[in-house]
């Protein structure tokens, strides 16, 4: 019997709007090509420009499906202006949309945030004389926890004014993450440097006692993975030596906010946030979505670079593939990756923000266009 896998497609705000509808077109030519996968996709408008129109985040309809129907859920991007050109806010000073990428990690549990680092052949890195075959990494963030924990105030007394933002960090956060790291590596090939499976754990354990826990937890895992290598750096050193050598680097594991800052390091280094995409996993579920933001300046002019939701839609196949022990989105994503692979090499059809160094007189395609070409590949 084939299995129906029910998907909630939340396009957001700004470009959002554009490149998700485009990624669900490739998903779908991808279930008409496997013929044994059954999709259903549900909709729903949320964020910003929602809020505007209607004085809250998404409709009651779209988290209950979200939250408690949907196998997978699938996110643009999250930002509105409003008529002035202000960031559109909640009352709390939070960004309209706040509670459907914060609210859901947190309340379905969406504990790592997973960050594929890879350079595909056709895309420029800013990296001198590093090449596809140097950089393929994948940043796994801790997703609930830290810095981004709704601790945080204001204090105005007098002539004082004080913020503070507590970092909660927990052992039992540390320690999934960290088994989510390397479990990841026990299935991929190692750094491309060695092909050794290598875990790195990035903190800043010499001053922070939060960062202290992180590591104990990840020794603690670790040993439980004797064919993995344990590998460590601080952050701050860490932003050097991916620079330098990334091509030592097959798996990493950071606290939320380091973790957060190291992953766009990465984007920049497989050529833009427009490549990028990402997964936030859980046990029983996960939302998936590209890097990048909803980009107001951009947003309506057919400039928007689809792939990293198209590559976003592969990691949700995937995800979904594993955890049902079902080939079927399997062979869906890895169909998504190799035509958006042959597309990117090709060099003839790619959106602005990779048209430079070799491809800088290519002619920019439009949104639509890039997803139609990684259609007809497949």
């Amino acid at each position: 019997m084939v299995r129906k896998y029910k998907i909630a497609v939340l396009p957001g705000d700004g470009i959002g709007r554009e490149v998700i509808p485009e990624a669900v077109k490739v998903m779908n030519e991808a279930a008409s090509v496997i013929t044994g996968l059954n999709l259903e996709t549900h909709e729903f408008e949320c964020g910003g420009q929602y809020y505007l129109k209607n004085d809250r985040e998404w409709s009651e309809e779209a988290e209950t499906f979200t939250k408690n129907e949907a196998d997978a859920s699938l996110l643009g991007a999250i930002g509105a202006l409003d008529s002035s050109g202000n960031v559109v806010r909640l009352p709390d000073g939070n960004l309209a949309g706040y509670s459907v990428v914060i609210g859901l990690r947190r309340e379905l549990e969406l504990y790592a945030n997973v960050r594929p680092v890879k350079l595909y052949e056709g895309v420029p890195t800013p990296l001198a004389n590093k090449s596809p075959s140097d950089i393929n990494i994948v940043i796994v963030r801790e997703n609930t926890e830290g810095l981004y924990y709704p601790a945080r105030g204001r204090i105005s007394e007098q002539d004082k004014n004080l913020a503070f933002d507590l970092r909660i960090i927990t052992a039992k956060g540390s320690e999934r993450v960290a088994r989510y790291a390397f479990e990841l590596a026990m299935k991929r090939e190692g750094a491309p440097v060695d092909g050794t499976k290598r875990v790195t754990c990035v903190d800043k354990s010499n001053i922070l006692s939060g960062c202290k826990l992180f590591r104990e937890s990840f020794d603690k895992v670790g040993s439980e993975f004797k064919d993995i290598s344990k590998d460590y750096a601080y952050v701050d050193a860490w932003t050097l030596f991916a620079l330098r050598k990334p091509e030592f680097y097959d798996v990493v594991v950071a606290p939320n906010a380091f973790g957060d800052i190291i992953s766009d390091l990465g984007g920049a280094i497989q050529g833009g946030l427009g490549v990028a995409p990402s997964g936030n996993i859980g046990e029983t579920q996960a939302m998936f979505e590209p890097v990048h933001g909803s980009a107001p300046d951009i947003a309506g002019t057919g400039q928007a670079n689809p792939i990293a939701a198209i590559l976003s839609v592969a990691m949700m196949l995937e995800w979904l593939g594993f955890r049902a022990n079902d080939q079927d989105p399997i062979e869906a994503a890895k169909l998504i990756r190799k035509s958006v692979e042959d597309v990117l090499r090709e060099g003839q059809i790619r959106t602005a923000d990779l048209c430079l160094g070799s491809w800088e007189k290519v002619k920019p395609a439009t949104t639509t266009e890039v997803t139609e070409a990684i259609i007809n590949r497949m």
